[in-house]
């Protein structure tokens, strides 16, 4: 399990450094005093699982995890209690507050590693596309998400920002539509027309509308227009 540690407290670093020697399995292979450092880290090589600090000068954890394109598995090791951490509305998240208790770090390991081995996949041959069981961190006011991309069944341009449906939920990623086309997988992903991408796996039913163009309905009931140009391409794709 090849490990990234980021707290701007040296000591900290340190007793994770420790508490971690205790399990064979891990492997730190950087460290990071904050989220540009971080980020530096990220773009080198790459983790498995960030140990990462929210309180950081500079970006705090939070704002580091909202500006990756895609994001790494990540326990929270902070100084926050857990009724801090109720925002959080996630499933892959875990928290571990300070001082570290070994016992609580070892349950962790075990949630990252049963994890791991449940969505164990080949490298991807191209760092370009964000594959559908791969996480953003999306945060929405007082709430958090980790999100796999797979489960997100709409994306809306919403000026320089995505709004992303998930489930019954919607959040904003700073990201713009077009940005986010690029980097998705396209045998998941299609561009509808210029306001919105919608997840393949979700479409319910499709119709024909004016002009050659489609209407999608989508199983959350959300309809959505396939431009005519667009409507050429999705039924070349679809073997329409």
């Amino acid at each position: 399990m090849k490990v990234l540690l980021v707290d701007d407290e040296r000591l900290a670093r340190q007793e994770m450094r420790r508490l971690l020697a205790e399990h064979p399995d891990v492997e730190i292979l950087g460290e990071a005093a904050n989220a540009s450092e971080a980020t530096q880290q990220l773009e080198a090589q790459r983790f498995d699982l960030i140990f990462l600090d929210i309180s950081m000068p500079g970006k705090t954890g939070f704002e580091f995890l909202v500006a990756l394109p895609e994001t790494p598995r990540v326990v929270f090791v902070t100084a926050f209690d857990q009724y801090a951490l109720k925002a959080f509305e996630v499933n892959a998240l875990d928290y571990i507050v300070k001082p570290v208790d070994p016992e609580r770090l070892a349950r962790a390991l075990e949630k990252i590693r049963a994890e791991i081995k449940r969505n164990e996949r080949p490298t991807p041959t191209s760092d370009k596309i964000v594959e559908a069981d791969r996480q953003v961190f999306l945060k929405d006011g007082e709430k958090c998400y980790f999100v796999r991309m797979g489960d997100v069944w709409l994306i809306e341009s919403v000026g320089n920002y995505a709004r992303l449906y998930f489930e019954d939920q919607r959040a904003m990623l700073h990201r713009s539509l077009n940005q986010l086309e690029e980097k998705l997988d396209p045998t998941v992903f299609f561009r509808a027309n210029r306001q919105e991408l919608i997840n393949m796996e979700f479409i319910q039913k499709i119709d024909p509308f004016f002009n050659g163009a489609l209407r999608i309905t989508l199983k959350s009931g959300r309809l959505v227009e396939v431009s005519v140009r667009q409507a050429v391409v999705f039924r070349e794709r679809m073997g329409l």
